[in-house]
């Protein structure tokens, strides 16, 4: 049994696809909530594994005053980068579009940090994947964005969803990817 904190669906879907128990803990209020703007002339591993290991140590401080039993808790974040430059979650409809303008016909890499706590122990591991996108038509990157897909996704877009038609060949982690390393989470999860 462990603690999952995050909101995303992907991620409880993976971990249930490896059998793993868990109880959502999520943030109670919104000065829980992380700040996740990049900080100046931050690299893209550095951001990723800050703001999973904030995640964590927010999470992790505030379970240990509850009444709630100890497990080991476990938080993620993914990023997109290409050419040095983090695509975070598009804040609207136009810069969705201008990420994939930017994917289209190039290879990015992704991202995830995922870090666990327990007791007085923080572990972390990353997954570094690249992904190769086809050249996009505007019929392509329209398309996509009426479908709303985009919405709350690094990058702009879900490898799971529609926009996999859009991938031409992946090397690292499909899972990464989508969010949750599934090897690097159960390399975690074993160690505890």
């Amino acid at each position: 049994m462990i603690y999952l904190a995050s909101n995303s669906p992907r991620r409880r879907e993976l971990l249930s696809q490896i059998d793993v128990e868990y109880e959502l803990f999520l943030p109670d209020n919104q000065l829980e909530v992380i700040d996740e703007t990049p900080l100046h002339n931050e690299a893209a591993i550095d951001y990723v594994t800050r703001v999973a290991r904030a995640k964590a140590t927010v999470s992790w401080e505030r379970l240990i005053q509850s009444n709630k039993p100890l497990y080991p808790l476990l938080a993620a974040d993914t990023t997109v980068t290409i050419n040095n430059f983090i695509l975070g979650k598009p804040q609207s409809e136009k810069e969705a579009k201008q990420f994939l303008e930017l994917l289209s016909g190039q290879k990015h890499t992704v991202l995830t940090a995922v870090v666990c706590c327990f007791k007085n122990q923080l572990l972390e591991k990353l997954s570094v994947s690249h992904v190769f996108f086809k050249s996009l038509t505007q019929q392509d990157i329209e398309w996509y964005i009426e479908s709303g897909e985009y919405k709350d996704k690094a990058g702009g877009y879900a490898l799971q969803g529609l926009a996999a038609s859009f991938v031409t060949h992946i090397e690292g982690s499909p899972s990464g990817i989508i969010g949750l390393p599934l090897y690097e989470t159960r390399e975690l999860l074993n160690a505890f």
